[in-house]
């Protein structure tokens, strides 16, 4: 069915649907190489490793030491434990409040152009579907205006309007896998960011009690 066609004549098969579903494809790909790399350049820092260091100097009463690290660290966790030290040199009472709302910050930076693919994974495939009943409807609509056609010409139209249905579960099913893949780091970055606010809280109390 594609012998001696060029790529532009296979999206004229599909119809508009093609370019629409061509589009989201270009956007879904970007948007899952970014996060990618932001996610595995910020899953590079180990809580163990980052609390251990952090931990370590709070109990020596070095604060600006260690907010000094927690801006070194390209990790939301470094972000929620500076927000709770820095409230805590200038004696903010409500700590655990300020971590709070830094983490739904980190959490919603986090979370920036994942719905693209969410959205891409759920309409993508209506978008296919919708191209292929609109080829269908126009390949019946050609046939009855000529009078003739048999089932061999039913079937080249058929087949050709599938393509827009294929090319929309191309684009869906990584889109999909991709979200909920995302969604699952995500998860564990808010699980460290939460497991933070109870260590840095809890040091912090111990030197306070030394003072």
């Amino acid at each position: 069915m594609f012998e001696n066609k060029s790529f532009v004549d296979i999206l004229n098969m599909g119809g508009w649907a093609l370019y629409v579903l061509l589009g989201a494809s270009i956007v879904s790909v970007s948007v899952i190489c970014f996060k990618a790399i932001t996610f595995w350049t910020k899953s590079k820092v180990k809580r163990v490793d980052f609390v251990y260091a952090l931990t370590r100097k709070i109990r020596e009463n070095k604060i600006d030491e260690a907010i000094d690290y927690c801006g070194t660290v390209n990790s939301p966790m470094g972000q929620v434990s500076k927000a709770g030290l820095v409230a805590f040199k200038e004696k903010e009472k409500n700590i655990n409040g300020v971590m709070e709302r830094e983490i739904m910050i980190q959490t919603v930076e986090l979370e920036n152009l994942t719905t693209i693919l969410g959205t891409f994974g759920s309409i993508s495939v209506y978008i296919g579907l919708f191209g292929t009943v609109l080829g269908i409807i126009g390949a019946f609509h050609d046939i009855s205006k000529v009078g003739s056609g048999g089932i061999t010409v039913v079937i080249g139209g058929v087949s050709e309007a599938l393509i827009a249905t294929a090319a929309g579960l191309s684009v869906a099913i990584p889109a999909t896998v991709a979200y909920n893949f995302f969604s699952k780091i995500i998860d564990k970055f808010v699980v460290d960011m939460e497991y933070c606010i109870s260590a840095v809280e809890e040091n912090l109390k111990n030197v306070m009690s030394k003072l």
